[in-house]
């Protein structure tokens, strides 16, 4: 039975209408990717994060305010005792025709074992993140990570008939080497590629200056090489698109730094303890746990989500400087970016 729509719609006071959600299920991870956080890591503690059923009930509070795109995340939410469980429960949203599209990004590691799973519970496309194809490369950024065992996750996604987008963070010194080479191999095996700019989000043991790669920057490479035609297309999210003549297929930009796109944000972030962050890039935030957990009913939790729609900042002030502390304390894992 499809969820009736509470009262309060799911516009802020700019007139950006909320269709996208972003859900965390946990804040760890099996990686310890040098752009998100540092190689020491220390994790919430397990009775804090929401449990499977306060995600779904949290989801469908989401869904039932207007919210028709849902993206599962972490850290790594693969990772997530009980993962399979929320993705069947939440299925029936895009059974009934609430929710257009149920998703993950994830680091592709434990793709392989989940595939089958996930596209059995309706999910469509997932975005997998591959920053390098050299093994070496991707040992260093990762801290820990196997890449073989991501390209098997890959392959058993498309297998499953899932569509597979790859996300690549730009780094400095690193991308501009294998630029091409990941253009290649995903268009080659019909996948969008897209490329994000690095954000000062939680402290990582380096210098993001050193890491700081613009798109603007990277886009004149590509183009030194590949034809780059600017696409009114969109996914839902922030990336702007452009075909490669060469190829056919699509390259995603998405720059937070060189170029904010916050006002046609369409997006809210929610944590695995149940934080609602309107923001990626501001501290704003409202506890949902204790309205979700003060009664069975969900007219509170409604009126707290709408509340903290109404007041969903212009936008994110990033900045990276030299030696700069980061911009804000948490980091990428605690939301999933």
């Amino acid at each position: 039975m499809r969820p009736s729509p509470a009262p309060c719609a799911m516009v802020d006071l700019l007139g950006r209408r909320i269709t996208y959600l972003r859900l965390s299920v946990t804040d760890r991870c099996d990686l310890r990717c040098v752009y998100c956080m540092a190689e020491d890591m220390t994790f919430l503690p397990r009775d804090q994060v929401l449990s499977i059923e306060e995600l779904d009930r949290l989801a469908s509070a989401f869904i039932a305010m207007g919210v028709t795109k849902l993206r599962i995340t972490g850290g790594e939410p693969l990772v997530r005792k009980g993962i399979m469980d929320l993705f069947g429960a939440l299925s029936r949203h895009l059974s009934c025709g609430a929710l257009k599209e149920l998703t993950l990004t994830t680091n592709g590691t434990q793709l392989s074992r989940h595939a089958d799973a996930l596209a059995r519970c309706g999910v469509k496309r997932v975005n997998v993140s591959l920053d390098t194809l050299d093994p070496a490369r991707f040992r260093a950024i990762t801290r820990r990570g196997t890449l073989g065992q991501v390209m098997d996750g890959i392959r058993a996604a498309r297998e499953a008939g899932l569509k597979v987008k790859l996300n690549a963070v730009a780094l400095a010194g690193t991308t501009e080497r294998e630029v091409f080479d990941l253009i290649g191999f995903a268009h080659g095996n019909g996948m969008d590629l897209t490329f994000i700019e690095t954000m000062p989000l939680g402290e990582v043991g380096a210098d993001r200056i050193d890491q700081y790669l613009p798109l603007d920057r990277l886009r004149a490479l590509i183009e030194t090489r590949l034809e780059l035609t600017d696409t009114a297309e969109r996914t839902g999210g922030p990336a702007r698109y452009a075909r490669v003549g060469s190829t056919g297929g699509r390259i995603g930009f998405i720059t937070p730094m060189s170029h904010s796109f916050c006002e046609s944000c369409n997006r809210v972030r929610v944590s695995a303890t149940g934080v609602l962050y309107t923001c990626l890039g501001q501290e704003d935030a409202v506890g949902l746990k204790t309205p979700l957990r003060a009664s069975p009913d969900d007219g509170p939790l409604h009126a707290a989500i709408a509340g903290a729609i109404r007041a969903k900042p212009r936008g994110h002030d990033f900045v990276i400087d030299r030696g700069g502390a980061p911009a804000l304390a948490r980091h990428m894992s605690a939301l999933g970016g």
